[in-house]
Order: structure tokens, then sequence, then C-alpha cells
């Protein structure tokens, strides 16, 4: 997954940007609030080579005094100035050495104080260049941006998730309320009787009212038509357009992972099966809850694309939906849309 092509923070020196052609970096750094051109940045000349001291090319050139130690400064003849901030009779600018050294503070390589002759700062080390992102990149790559959309945070589908159920669970009160109502009534007597003893502290359990089979099959059915619901919203709006009531509001879908398209009904089946049959296990001790607990919270361990296990399971990945789909208002500083690509 590479990123697209454009002008970025430099992570190196964050004051600068940098052109990112989308397998490195290319050309000279601009100030980062400068405005960068359109396009890439023109190819640099080559540099200039450098020859011995003493060799007929390595001379002063008119109009220069002799071993001024500074660098050559092409002229047409004797009427040669030299470059802004230099002396009248070629000395270096304030602050050079008499042999046109470099200044206080800068190593024997011509760089700052501290750093190495390779160019990096201290605390850098030379194998800070990551696969496939580029060189110079310290520490943990961009985040990436799946078909050009910025990755859902946990924020916004942890609010997500949370309408989905509540819609879910009004739906189960119009539908499921009944059989819930009937499980409640078969079970009042035996839990009724047996607060009474707790509160009186006996621990018998001889003499407590039976539970019915008729609760265990009751129960059953809760289940499953909660299943069934759950079953029955959320899977065909997934599979149209990615998105649930609760994404809409939240302005995130998911995607698949290789193309911006919808889901289709098989993928969108396969995502919710690890969340949705799980309910299916709710009375096994709670298994079911604990397996939707872990699903829930697993994105926040998943790097770089933030997957849950049932966006693992179905190749797919959350992204922002964008406010507007126009042009973009101008800027006369135009920002990348991250510090980095």
């Amino acid at each position: 997954m590479s990123v697209e092509p454009g002008w970025y923070v430099d992570p190196a020196d964050r004051e600068t940007r940098r052109y990112w052609d989308g397998e490195g970096w290319l050309g000279a750094a601009i100030p980062v609030d400068a405005t960068p051109p359109d396009g890439p940045p023109p190819p640099e000349p080559p540099p200039v080579p450098v020859t011995p001291a003493g060799s007929p090319s390595a001379e002063t050139p008119p109009g220069w005094p002799p071993q001024s130690g500074q660098p050559a400064h092409p002229g047409p003849g004797p009427q040669s100035v030299p470059p802004p901030g230099w002396g009248p009779q070629g000395t270096p600018p304030p602050g050079w050495g008499p042999q046109g050294g470099p200044p206080p503070g800068w190593g024997p390589q011509g760089g700052p104080a501290g750093w190495s002759p390779q160019g990096t700062p201290p605390g850098w080390s030379p194998q800070s260049v990551l696969p496939g992102w580029g060189p110079g990149w310290p520490g943990r790559p961009p985040e990436p941006r799946p078909h050009g959309l910025r990755l859902a945070g946990y924020g916004r589908r942890l609010v997500a998730r949370l309408i989905d159920f509540a819609v879910v669970f009004a739906l189960n009160v119009l539908v499921n309320g009944w059989f819930v109502w009937r499980w409640l009534e078969e079970l009042t007597p035996y839990w009724r009787e047996a607060f009474r003893r707790g509160m009186e502290g006996n621990t018998s359990r001889e003499g407590l009212p039976p539970i019915s089979e008729q609760a265990g099959l009751l129960q059953v059915a809760i289940v499953v038509i909660a299943t069934a619901l759950w079953l029955a919203y959320e899977v065909p709006a997934m599979a149209g357009n990615g998105q649930t009531i609760g994404k809409r509001v939240m302005r995130i879908r998911a995607v698949p992972i290789e193309a911006d398209q919808p889901l289709g009904f098989g993928r969108a089946l396969r995502r919710w099966t690890t969340l949705g049959m799980s309910t299916l296990l709710w009375p096994c001790f709670g298994i079911g809850l604990l397996v939707q607990l872990i699903d829930s919270v697993s994105p926040l361990v998943d790097h770089p694309l933030r997957r849950a296990l049932h966006d693992r399971g179905a190749l797919t990945v959350v992204v922002e939906v964008p406010a507007t789909t126009g042009p973009p208002a101008s800027d006369d500083h135009p920002q990348p849309s991250g510090d980095t690509p």
C-alpha cells in the first residue's frame, strides 16, 4: 500500500517540506510555511567535482587573491566580484576562520557540531531506513491511507457500534419482548424464594421452586431471535455501502482492502459472523460475550490498519467518509493531510 506523491513535512526536519514520489524523497527541501510548487521539484544540478589542491584546475580564478580559502566564484575576469557577504579582497565572511575554514561550532566535516559525517543527528542510527518508506525515516512509519482515505479512529468506531447496539436492542424490545417477559415469569418464583432465604441467612436449596424446561426453551428462543435481528439489521446494510446507521452518523464505512468498492453480501456476512454468531454462546457461561469483548478492543492492538478480528476475517478496513465531495477550497498555504505521507 503506497502513499500518494505530494509535498509532505520532512520527518527528519519538521521545519522543512519535501516531495514524496511514492517510493522516496525527491529533490531539495523548502521551508514548511512556503507554498510548494505544483508537481515534483525540478531536478537538482549535478555536483561540481572537487579537484585536488595544486592542480591547474584548482587555481584561483581571475580577480581572487591566491590561497584565500573561499570557494571558486565564476566571473568574467579581473572585474569579477566575490559572493555576497565576502570582503572586498576576497576574504571569507565574518565568523569564518582566516583561511576560509568553517565558522565556530562546525565540525571538521563542514557540518554543525554533534552531527556525524553522514549527516545524521545524535541518536539517529544509520539503519533508520524502513523498507518501503524511503530513506531516513526514524521510528514508526506514517499512517497508511487505504484508497486515499483516512483510517477511522477507535473512538468513532466505538460510538458507531454503541448506536447500532441501541438500534438492535430497540428491535428486540418490539420482537423479542414477549419471549423475555415469559422467561422472567418462569424464573421469578425460583429467584424470589432464593433471595428471601439469602436475606434470612438460610443457604439450604431444599424446597426451592423448580425451574421448568420451558424456561430453557424460552432462553434459546430469545438468543436465536436476537441473533437473527442483528443479522437482518447489519448484513444487508454493510453489503450495500459498508455503513449501518451508527456508521452513517459517525461518517465512517467499511471497505475491502484490495479496492474501494461495496463489500457484497458474502463478505458482509463473514465480517458479521465473528461478533454476531458469538451471541448464540451467551448462555454458555458468557463465552460469547467474552469473544465479543475481545473483538471490540482488538483494533487498539492492530497496527497500522486498526483492524478488528472481524475485519481480518473479511479482509476489510474501516475508513472515514470525506466531509465534502466537491473541490477543496483555495488556500494560500496548502497543508498535507498529515505531517508525513
